[in-house]
């Protein structure tokens, strides 16, 4: 152990601890591929023997935000790595991509080692839920950069895809029909504005955060706290049973900047309002902070976490199915042609 590392700040005996709890969580995800454990210099995926004919590799990066400043209120730091993977994870089954594996960083100011246990559990959680592995990552202790207490949490994770089944909207046409996922709430993005709006600036935080609100049916922590929704499964399901033209992960930006990115030119998509039931706690929000419809529609999802384009002669078929499934879906618009955008009315 090295004394002069620990008195600046930095326990490498914490972090060999940590590495020793996190693993009882890391061992869940391993799926057939995976070659290595966790404690080498690099994560080992073999693809061989996964029977693509002509295998495209899809990456996708994100981190948790300042969600994780709720987690510190609250002190529970076991749901947050979800919302890392499932940032990740989202973002390339949008492309038709299985995820294979995931890594993840995580730099604290204090190396507590159950806390870090608890953060890579909820990682591994989500790993489970995407159906990859978590074959590495990185905690780094920080001393003087990140108070004790506080941390970041960012990953990457890489899926891979036949070259001939890459969604990339090309095949989306008028007429196609829009079929949206519920969310599980906020998910992960717009929580700078949901601090705002909650007054939440270290005074009572706490208090504010344990208040229950009935229209919401829990706290206002539990809520702001809810993990994303982790929607591979489901969409890879869909994808292989139904003509799926194109998906968009409905992230920062909210409606207004992602659905864009689904269409080709000349096309545009019309979003009728009313169509699906928009959560309690957007409403809440935007009474909060008494927010533009298009405001909110540009920052949070609606209750919407996953669109997708599909042909309109399966849409009902689709919705059958994903109701018989007991997932909550639901047909909120149509593809126009236009110019590249959203019409929300």
């Amino acid at each position: 152990m090295s004394e002069s590392y620990k008195s600046a700040g930095v326990d490498v005996e914490a972090g060999y601890e940590a590495v020793k709890l996190m693993k009882q969580h890391v061992s869940k995800t391993f799926i057939p591929g995976v070659l290595s454990d966790i404690g080498g210099f690099g994560g080992l995926f073999e693809i061989e023997k996964l029977n693509y004919d002509r295998p495209v590799l899809v990456s996708g990066t994100d981190g948790v935000g300042t969600k994780l400043k709720i987690a510190f209120i609250m002190d529970k730091h076991d749901t947050v790595g979800q919302d890392c993977v499932a940032m990740c994870v989202n973002d390339i089954a949008c492309s038709g991509a299985r995820p294979l594996f995931f890594l993840d960083y995580v730099a604290v100011g204090k190396n507590r080692p159950e806390k870090v246990a608890q953060i890579v559990k909820g990682v591994a959680d989500g790993c489970v839920q995407a159906g990859c592995a978590l074959i590495g990552g990185e905690t780094a202790e920080m001393p003087g950069f990140y108070p004790d207490g506080e941390y970041d949490l960012a990953g990457f994770s890489v899926g891979i895809v036949d070259k001939n089944k890459i969604i990339d909207g090309s095949r989306t046409k008028k007429g196609d029909v829009l079929i949206g996922l519920a969310s599980s709430g906020i998910h992960s993005n717009g929580y700078s504005l949901v601090r705002k709006l909650f007054n939440l600036n270290g005074n009572e935080d706490d208090k504010k955060l344990a208040r229950y609100i009935e229209a919401l049916g829990c706290t206002v922590g539990e809520e702001l706290l809810k993990p994303t929704r982790i929607y591979v499964k489901t969409l890879l399901d869909l994808i292989e049973k139904f003509s799926v033209n194109a998906v968009s992960h409905i992230t920062g930006g909210g409606f207004i900047e992602n659905i864009p990115r689904m269409l080709p030119d000349g096309l545009r998509a019309k979003i009728n309002k009313g169509s699906w039931e928009v959560l309690p706690i957007f409403k809440l929000l935007q009474d909060l902070g008494n927010i533009s419809e298009r405001d909110m529609y540009n920052t949070f999802n609606m209750g919407i976490g996953m669109l997708m384009a599909v042909e309109a002669s399966q849409a009902d078929e689709m919705l059958k199915y994903l109701k018989d499934k007991q997932e909550n879906a639901f047909i909120i618009g149509e593809i126009i042609e236009g110019d590249n955008g959203v019409d929300i009315c």
